[in-house]
């Protein structure tokens, strides 16, 4: 038998509705399923247990990334998701702006026409000259927002370490604590 355990941070209240599982803390509530015929999910006092009778690698796989996805889920309703990025740009001055779910790119490398980056629903975009900080709740949410920045201004064709122009992540989604 196989047997992870995922601690309850002290903040987040954790519920097991079936295969959902909701998580509310302090900076938003967040849900997922974890459906498996062979793994099984329970709440046990202050913490997750994620449970097999079989040992086989694919089911161990699964079940450390679902202790993956838990204790994001938790940090994240907790204490929250934040990633910076920083604008570079070197003749043309380049201007953001963030209207609904959508971050305008206005004047990059000289085009009259403006860039658009999806902004997804729960994250939060804080712009402060070249800075940009992304923050949420998932973790996912938080990342994915961030690749559409940068995707939003990559140019093909030529090569990044010299043409460096974009807006650039500046490494991965971190808490509060780091």
């Amino acid at each position: 038998m196989l047997e992870y355990e995922v601690r309850i941070e002290e903040g987040a209240e954790v519920t097991m509705e079936g295969s959902l599982l909701k998580v509310r803390g302090a900076k938003g509530e967040l849900s997922r399923t974890f459906s498996h015929p062979k793994i099984k999910v329970e709440k046990k006092d202050d913490k997750i247990v994620i449970r097999s009778e079989e040992d086989k690698k694919k089911i161990k796989s699964m079940m450390g990334t679902w202790r993956a996805h838990m204790n994001n889920m938790i940090k994240g309703a907790t204490k929250g998701w934040t990633s910076s990025m920083k604008l570079v740009y070197a003749h043309f001055p380049v201007k953001l702006e963030q209207k609904d779910n959508e971050l305008i790119i206005k004047n990059f490398i000289g085009a009259r026409s403006d860039r658009k980056a999806v902004l997804e629903d729960g994250v939060n975009v804080k712009i402060e000259g070249d800075q940009i900080t992304v923050s949420g709740a998932d973790k996912e949410k938080v990342g994915q927002c961030v690749a559409n920045i940068e995707k939003a201004t990559h140019v093909r064709g030529f090569d990044r370490r010299v043409f460096q122009d974009g807006i650039y992540p500046l490494g991965k989604p971190k808490t509060e604590d780091g």
